[in-house]
């Protein structure tokens, strides 16, 4: 598995950014390759992606949810994949947004990707995408509130 860890700070409220996120299917607004997101349940998502010219399709089951702190998931099928994302309030008007992903390359393509840090960019420029996105809005486009608890070991 490899993996990445990339933030960005947006100015705006933790609760705008953190609503924003939970708002899956306009993921492909702002993250290069994903074309849809569908939300199948409070916990189920399907995302159809595009990774150097290679389209592919996976479940990804969101495991832990707490608003306002983290959204943590792992792929169910296909890529194998687990990552979270944090929001930390810095201020009364800005948050940082964190992102760490663990993922498994397919293939040479990938794998040379990754070694050239190709998905490291990727997420760096998803991220300001998403910054520029939200503080463009000024407000998030909808929002789910709801907990989901840390499966125990």
């Amino acid at each position: 598995m490899s993996g990445v860890t990339e933030h960005v700070d947006v100015s705006v409220p933790v609760r705008t950014a953190y609503d924003q996120w939970t708002q899956f299917e306009e993921f492909p607004e702002f993250m290069e390759g994903v074309s849809e997101v569908r939300q199948l349940s409070d916990t189920m998502t399907h995302w159809t992606v595009d990774i150097a010219g290679v389209k592919r399709e996976f479940d990804a089951e969101i495991t832990e949810q707490l608003p306002d702190e983290r959204v943590a998931w792992r792929s169910t099928d296909g890529t194998q994949q687990a990552g979270v994302v944090t929001f930390h309030r810095l201020d009364a008007d800005k948050t940082r947004v964190t992102l760490q992903l663990e993922f498994e390359p397919h293939g040479v393509v990938e794998q040379a990707g990754d070694k050239l840090g190709i998905v490291d960019r990727r997420a760096k420029n998803d991220l300001e995408r998403f910054k520029n996105y939200i503080e463009r809005r000024g407000q998030e486009t909808g929002a789910w509130r709801g907990t989901v608890d840390r499966p125990q070991p």
